[in-house]
């Protein structure tokens, strides 16, 4: 299971959703949260710090660490618990859940009048949007 939690940014105009993992790491593995706006006078640290596209995600490395026993043996840095799934966006990037949602309405109403040009379109919609979103930097756009 994975639950959804909703940050605000410091500066406070920019939310994120952000995914838990198995509900391994509490909401609490993320002291502080960066927009573009914010992020660009904070001092980087890459060992509780990950960087995504001008968005700072500031770990509180002392709960990782207290909740690492359940990660079967490893020891948790900011690109594991991003990478992996366990304190990651809802999504691609920050609102990617609600972004993809308005992008996809116009296809579902292809769905209903042609069905097979729908599932071509559909596709084509995934491959490129993931190609646009590995272009603009974002991280998980590059997996797989």
């Amino acid at each position: 299971m994975c639950m959804d939690h909703k940050m605000t940014c410091k500066c406070g105009t920019r939310t994120a959703s952000f995914n838990f993992r198995d509900e391994i790491m509490p909401v609490e593995v993320v002291d502080k949260l960066y927009c573009p706006q914010c992020s660009s006078d904070v001092h980087f640290n890459h060992e509780s710090m990950l960087r995504d596209n001008g968005w700072i995600i500031v770990y509180d490395m002392d709960v990782a660490r207290f909740m690492a026993h359940k990660l079967q043996g490893v020891m948790p840095t900011p690109e594991y618990l991003f990478d992996q799934g366990y304190c990651t966006w809802r999504g691609v990037y920050p609102t990617d859940h609600i972004d993809s949602v308005k992008e996809r309405e116009e296809l579902v109403r292809l769905a209903k009048i042609n069905p097979r040009k729908y599932l071509d379109e559909i596709k084509k919609w995934g491959m490129e949007r993931m190609e646009r979103l590995a272009l603009e930097g974002w991280r998980k756009a590059h997996e797989g």
